[in-house]
């Protein structure tokens, strides 16, 4: 079992910054590429970033690619997501998200998940 917490997340004004932390407890932090996903109220779940275990290769949708960065520190068992320039549409519920595959973290499939974190931006 993986276990993931997020935190980070609040009101921001748009043109601001916000860093998600997601520590990870449980099974081995480094047998699992890691991402972050978000939800807007009534919208479906929206691929964000993605990691590999070993921190070599990242992975981020279209409209973030630029603005977001994804990045993870094995010693401390923890994945971020530094969010720059943000826009009053990045509003969602940010989810982190596990899978021995980044490929399918990609698509949208995890095997692990966290709580969420709410992130507003106000315009």
């Amino acid at each position: 079992q993986v276990h993931l917490v997020e935190s980070g997340g609040g009101l921001v004004q748009a043109g601001g910054s916000l860093r998600l932390s997601c520590v990870v407890s449980g099974r081995t932090f480094r047998a699992y590429d890691m991402g972050w996903f978000r939800q807007a109220p009534g919208k479906e779940r929206e691929f964000v970033a993605a990691i590999t275990w070993s921190g070599d290769n990242t992975y981020y949708a279209y409209s973030m690619k630029g603005r977001f960065t994804i990045s993870r520190d094995v010693a401390k068992n923890t994945v971020y997501l530094q969010m720059n320039s943000l826009k009053p549409e990045d509003t969602a519920v940010y989810y982190c998200a596990a899978n021995r595959e980044v490929g399918a973290l990609t698509r949208g499939e995890y095997d692990y998940r966290g709580q969420g974190t709410q992130v507003t931006v106000s315009s």
